[in-house]
């Protein structure tokens, strides 16, 4: 038995032959939550619901903004979303801080494979590398992943004796701007176009992203909830499967896919989405790192020196266990991984 298609369905009605219609497949639901707004990266997420990726593996998935990796993760953590995007620095963050926390989410598939935190500057401040941050006020929010992260990067670079300026995200280019911090953390590709929104040109600004500067620690994973994992490991594993053939398809043809996000705000601007999309690609998702080691993997290694690293940055409670954060059980197969786009020559 099978469904006929609508126009097959309406011949044999008007032939006056009886048509029957088989029940619905159940579909699992899956709640997910995204780091942050619907900016030009959800595209990699929203392909698969638009284009039918998600409800063809059996589930139903509704997906929902962010406002920063924290949050997803505790809201993962209490059961309110199965799943989420968020770094996996937050996530390793909330296990050594809650070790007795009954559900703690775990990271099954890695998007960003490298931090897109970086250092950004006005060329004029006379900042040209990560040494001639010594001494200077750098601003950020107090949850920025650049900020959280900056001790590793600080050693890294043996930068020394820097003060800090709290602000609200929307503050932070405005203030970098005006001259009332000398550099800026965030996401490279996120604070660079907010300067530009606010008439700073592309080539007056200095960019030092952490994955150039000696800092090589993972970005943002896609997490679920324990109990998802043991009530319907074959959700999780759906989930992978239908995301990555989405990402695969977004990858390909990034601008088309801005419409996807459109969709769900209208008031971007869809040629800077375009352009944040695109490098979000380049920088975190297809770059050099993410080419050597595989899409979606994490090498065992470089996921221990990031544990022992956010242990040392962060304060935590206890030491991060890198055994518990993460899993690759659920991972599609090495041939369905296969979707970075061509490298650029």
């Amino acid at each position: 038995m099978f469904a006929l298609p609508l126009v097959a369905r309406r011949a044999l009605l008007a032939a006056g032959v009886a048509v029957f219609t088989l029940p619905a497949v159940a579909q699992t639901p899956i709640k997910f939550q995204l780091d942050w707004r619907f900016e030009g990266p959800a595209a990699l997420f929203l392909a698969s619901d638009v284009k039918g990726h998600y409800k063809a593996a059996g589930l139903n998935v509704t997906i929902d903004a962010g406002n920063g990796s924290g949050g997803t993760v505790q809201r993962v953590a209490s059961g309110t979303y199965d799943m989420g995007f968020a770094d996996l620095a937050a996530l390793m963050e909330f296990h050594a801080n809650n070790p007795d926390a009954p559900n703690k989410p775990v990271a099954v598939m890695m998007v960003y494979n490298n931090t897109p935190a970086a250092v950004l500057a006005l060329k004029k401040s006379g900042i040209k590398s990560p040494a001639d941050l010594s001494g200077k006020k750098l601003g950020a929010p107090v949850f920025d992943a650049g900020r959280r992260g900056w001790p590793i990067f600080a050693k890294a670079n043996g930068v020394q004796n820097v003060t800090w300026t709290s602000m609200d995200p929307p503050l932070r280019e405005t203030m970098l701007a005006r001259g009332d911090v000398d550099a800026i953390t965030g996401f490279s590709f996120t604070s660079l176009l907010n300067l530009e929104a606010r008439n700073v040109k592309a080539e007056d600004v200095v960019v030092l992203p952490y994955a150039s500067n000696g800092v090589k620690l993972y970005g943002n994973v896609i997490i679920a909830s324990p109990k998802l994992i043991k009530e319907n490991p074959a959700a999780v594993k759906a989930f992978l499967a239908a995301f990555t053939k989405g990402a695969k398809e977004v990858m390909a043809n990034p601008d088309a896919s801005i419409e996807y996000v459109k969709a769900r705000d209208g008031i971007i601007n869809v040629e800077l989405e375009k352009r944040r999309l695109r490098m979000a690609i380049d920088a975190v998702v297809a770059s050099p790192d993410a080419r050597a080691e595989g899409f979606g993997v994490a090498v065992p290694g470089r996921l221990a020196l990031m544990a022992s690293q956010v242990s040392d940055a962060f304060a935590t409670k206890t030491r991060v266990d890198a055994g518990a954060v993460w899993s690759d059980a659920y991972l599609p197969s090495k041939a369905e991984l296969n979707v970075l786009p061509a490298a650029r020559k």
